[in-house]
């Protein structure tokens, strides 16, 4: 099995998942600053967690720059690469949250949710 069939099976997997889900009526979580007594300001934070659609989103804390992932360890591996040469705090909010910014993740993100949108649809036409 080759790459590309893993993530494309995984994709596959997370628009399935994702469209069984019943719709979450709570809002997803607003990512407040952090403070400057627990993180100095002088070392790059980023916040990691899932977003509503089971995807794993990135994001630096002031706003800087983001992204969506598949699999968490690529998550943590762009987070690393932005900080570079400096190491980073990273943050685990319990709460799902969106990206808010320009993805500058995985490309094929971007497909794999317009896949899950494609598989809600013809879901909800099934049901009815």
């Amino acid at each position: 099995m080759t790459l590309q069939m893993c993530e494309e099976a995984a994709m596959a997997a997370i628009a399935l998942q994702a469209s069984r889900r019943r719709p979450d009526t709570r809002q997803a979580a607003a990512l407040k600053p952090l403070d400057p007594d627990v993180v100095s300001a002088a070392i790059p934070a980023f916040f990691i967690g899932r977003n509503s659609a089971g995807l794993w989103v990135v994001r630096e804390a002031n706003g800087r720059v983001g992204g969506l992932f598949l699999f968490k360890s690529s998550a943590v591996d762009f987070a690393n690469r932005q900080s570079a040469p400096a190491r980073c705090a990273l943050v685990f909010p319990a709460e799902t949250f969106e990206l808010d910014i320009e993805n500058r993740g995985n490309p094929l993100i971007v497909l794999a949710e317009g896949a899950r949108q494609l598989l809600a649809r013809v879901t909800a036409r099934r049901r009815t």
